[in-house]
């Protein structure tokens, strides 16, 4: 009878190259370009660009009815809409690919 093992098509363990892969030292990303990345990536974004404004509007209309004024919201907003479009932009604008 021939020796059967389960696994004749893996090589073995020490012909593995254990080093990294890539000519430049770098091992690469497995999940580099992956579709479902790229689609979390943007769902990502989208969801920075509206909680932004809604949390930092929220936080000025709070202090507007505390304070009795009328624009700290409208500054919350725009100063949520800034910070949010900042952190998309350097969050995901600035990867090299």
């Amino acid at each position: 009878m021939a020796d059967a093992s389960p696994n004749q098509s893996e090589p073995p363990e020490s012909s593995k190259p254990l080093g990294p892969q890539g000519a430049d030292g770098h091992v690469p990303d497995p999940d580099a370009g992956h579709r479902r990345l790229e689609e979390s990536a943007m769902w990502n974004a989208l969801a920075y660009l509206i909680s932004g404004p809604v949390v930092f509007g929220a936080i000025g209309w709070v202090l507007d009815t505390w304070l009795s004024t009328g624009f700290l919201v409208v500054l919350g907003l725009l100063g949520g809409m800034a910070m949010s479009l900042y952190l998309v932009w350097f969050r995901y604008g600035t990867q090299q690919k």
